[in-house]
């Protein structure tokens, strides 16, 4: 879809129209007839202001998107996002390719969030169909409510986000570990300040990554540990005053701690030896969900050169039964040298970021330790699709930040308790710690509480997207599929820095 800001006079547009309406004071320029406007103000009088009309304007249509204004701006600026997936649907049932939009009552930030809300909507995995599948081709954006670079540095995003999407949609038969390294390799090189590192079997031994390498053992394919370096001139505090570019390091500065982020990349997940059972394994090709996530972030901060040190450390590899597949009750040692006792090979996923933030801990100095993972399906019991289930050790500020910016962006946080007595449930008999809990109670929690083990006292946060990373049916503006929620909550956090 590509978008383009022109001068638009509502009346007179010679063409299809998405016409943004929300306050009732502002009605000198609504291009309706006498009695749309009473249908209109029939709907609203009677308290139904959220709500799409398309109207004839043979051969064109008008698309009247009617929303209210009074309510809290992150719910409005949802609300529109969501009425976008209800134009686009009338849009394609019309056969409508290209259009306008345009609004009075309108603030910026809410045409702004209903044009993330058709490009987020517009997204569908094509790939592998043979037949040609709807999607926009242009609009035309009202320049008297965007600027310029205000959209561009939106599309940037918004490309990374579909890229997310992309690769989490893939299946693993054509997007493995090796595969998925390389693209990382490929986009990295064409971005300024992005250093890519992918680390093959043999580097892996050598660093010693038991999790990594033990949950690759029933697998024909390798493993990778892909490290993403971007560095885009975040400079120390001490240094904020007098610098010629705003929020640039000057040549010789030390470097800032940097922000790392790490991404759960099981390219795909069948159990391991605790095979799923029945439908369980549908949709595991999503089990890279946080990787793809973290990597799409660090690509948009380059993209839209955000002035902050940030470094996404990837674990790459499928769980499969086969070969010399690890097993319940095998002793795994981890990269920090912490043993842990296998209870359920079916909980893959922590074992490999923990080899990954204890990786963290020692090379990089971290400023705080931020991960993705779709980790728990109880995560998804607790909360449903609606949210991202959280915790945190001495990272108090940075989840409050994050909690902030998920309201805004509408991919929103529940914060879950990191007691010390949860601690009592992932002691081992045997080993350090087990990758499992004693009970099935609180399963995201200690999941969470087993991966703050590796890091130790650097302030950590840990995200499990499970619920949301990936939708079986259409959701809000999302069609069924990958939807690379994290992206946005996670960008947004990183132009909170350094302002």
């Amino acid at each position: 879809m590509v978008y383009s800001l022109v001068d638009i006079d509502a009346k007179s547009y010679d063409g299809n129209m998405v016409f943004l309406y929300g306050d009732e004071g502002a009605e000198r320029n609504l291009p309706l007839g006498r009695r749309e406007v009473e249908l209109v103000k029939g709907k609203r009088a009677k308290g139904e202001k959220d709500f799409v009309v398309g109207f004839d304007r043979l051969p064109k249509r008008l698309y009247f998107v009617s929303f209210d204004s009074e309510r809290g701006a992150s719910e409005v600026q949802e609300g529109l996002r969501r009425r976008a997936m209800e134009v686009l649907k009338l849009m394609e049932r019309d056969g409508v390719k290209e259009a306008g939009l345009s609004g009075e009552g309108t603030l910026p930030e809410e045409v702004a969030a209903f044009v993330e809300g058709l490009t987020l909507a517009d997204y569908s995995f094509d790939r592998y169909k043979s037949r040609e599948c709807y999607h926009l081709d242009r609009v035309e954006v009202s320049s008297m409510f965007l600027k310029e670079e205000e959209l561009e540095s939106q599309e940037r995003l918004w490309n990374r986000i579909w890229w997310c999407r992309e690769w989490v949609n893939m299946p693993v038969a054509d997007l493995n570990a090796e595969r998925f390294a390389e693209e990382l390799e490929e986009v990295a090189k064409d971005l300024e300040g992005v250093k890519c590192t992918v680390m093959d079997r043999k580097k892996i031994e050598s660093l010693r990554m038991g999790g990594l390498l033990g949950v690759n053992k029933g697998s024909v394919d390798e493993p990778r540990f892909v490290v993403l370096e971007y560095d885009g001139g975040a400079r120390p505090e001490s240094l904020a005053a007098g610098q010629p570019e705003k929020g640039r390091r000057p040549a010789g500065a030390p470097e800032e701690q940097p922000i790392v982020l790490v991404g759960k990349g099981v390219m795909y997940d069948t159990g391991g030896l605790n095979i799923k059972p029945e439908d369980y394994m549908q949709e595991m090709k999503s089990d890279m969900a946080g990787a793809a996530t973290m990597a799409s972030v660090v690509f948009a901060a380059a993209d839209n050169r955000l002035p902050v040190r940030v470094v996404a450390l990837l674990p790459l590899t499928d769980n499969r039964p086969g070969f010399n597949a690890y097993a319940a009750d095998d002793i795994l040692t981890m990269y920090d040298g912490t043993t842990v006792e296998v209870v359920n090979t079916d909980a893959e996923g922590r074992l490999i970021l923990a080899d990954a933030i204890a990786y963290a801990v020692k090379n990089y100095n971290p400023r705080v330790i931020i991960d993705a993972a779709t980790l728990t399906g109880a995560a998804v019991r607790a909360i449903s699709t609606f949210g991202i289930a959280a915790m945190q050790t001495n990272a108090e500020r940075e989840m409050e930040m994050l909690k902030i910016v998920g309201e805004e962006v509408y991919e929103r946080l529940v914060e879950f308790p990191m007691w010390k007595e949860y601690d009592e449930l992932i002691k081992s008999e045997y080993a350090d710690l087990r990758n499992c809990g004693t009970t099935p109670q609180a399963g995201t929690i200690t999941a969470g509480k087993f991966l703050a083990h590796f890091a130790k006292d650097v302030p950590y946060v840990h995200l499990d997207i499970a619920g949301v990373a990936y939708f079986t049916k259409a959701q809000q503006y999302y069609r069924a599929g990958a939807s690379g929620v994290g992206v946005r909550l996670l960008y947004a956090y990183l132009q909170m820095q350094n302002n």
